[in-house]
């Protein structure tokens, strides 16, 4: 079987975990996701650009009075999330780097990437099926700078882990859905507006940062955020994220890591050089 079609099954298998609410363990005990995810789903929040702009300015963020901690490593965003949960954290917030068009991304056709990934592994689609107006205003847009809808997720039950396999227990984390700049297509297809994804994406760090802190989830996992297919430059990115927090979100979280899995160094290194 291709690894294309494995992933097809599996996201087959969690439709209809979360559709009978439970699941078989590894260690074969039947365990219910029914409570968490229902609670999930109900409590999935739309930000619209307007709602996440008053949030903004009415925020003060208060520093925790002790200095944030990060992390940078090579894990998975759901292998660096467990982890944050393990060590007795339960507030944990990890963002998907979201299409802005798909629930999911690709994840029913088997495709292979961040969102993917943690659609496979936890209740996230169906808390993403509450967002139509955030996909249905990103399909309208003739552009790739996408919008700044965002969707926020609590407590999102988590119970496979990166190869399918079922967990011996659940694990609950948050989750900020929001897109990336698509600067990939920008680039071939509004050239003129390269200057303005800066602007953008700073906004929208920004904004995840803000709508986490105001739900307080003090333990974050971020990452290389729109920098596989949409070609954003780890560089940069790690940059924006690195001034955001440093201006607008000093020591107002108890740890961030960015968790950045991926074979060319070229993506993790920039954010070691900004935050280690």
């Amino acid at each position: 079987m291709s690894k294309r079609n494995n992933r097809k099954n599996i996201a087959t298998e969690t439709l209809k975990i979360m559709e009978q609410g439970h699941f078989i363990s590894g260690s074969n005990e039947k365990i219910s996701i029914e409570e968490e995810l229902n609670y999930a789903v109900k409590n999935t929040t739309i930000y619209t650009p307007e709602s996440s702009n008053e949030l903004i300015n009415e925020l003060n963020p208060i520093s925790l009075g002790e200095p944030t901690q990060f992390e940078v490593t090579a894990e998975t965003t759901l292998d660096a999330t467990r982890r944050l949960i393990n060590e007795g954290n339960n507030d944990v917030l990890c963002l998907n780097f979201a299409s802005a068009k798909n629930p999911g991304g690709g994840f029913l056709g088997g495709s292979q990437a961040q969102e993917e990934s943690i659609a496979r592994a936890s209740g996230l689609y169906n808390c993403l099926l509450k967002g139509e107006e955030y996909y249905k205003i990103n399909r309208a847009i003739k552009t790739c700078f996408y919008t700044d809808y965002m969707i926020y997720s609590p407590e999102v039950p988590i119970f496979k882990d990166e190869e399918g396999n079922n967990l011996d227990k659940i694990y609950k984390a948050s989750v900020i859905t929001a897109p990336a700049v698509n600067k990939g297509v920008i680039r071939f297809k509004e050239r003129s507006k390269l200057p303005e994804i800066e602007l953008v994406m700073k906004r929208r760090i920004e904004k995840v940062l803000a709508i986490a802190y105001s739900h307080k989830n003090f333990n974050l996992v971020l990452g290389a955020w729109g920098c596989g297919v949409f070609q954003n430059d780890p560089a940069e990115i790690a940059m924006y994220f690195k001034e955001i927090i440093d201006s607008k979100f000093k020591n107002v979280f108890k740890k961030i890591v960015f968790a950045v899995y991926a074979k060319n160094e070229r993506f993790i290194n920039p954010f070691k050089s900004h935050f280690l």
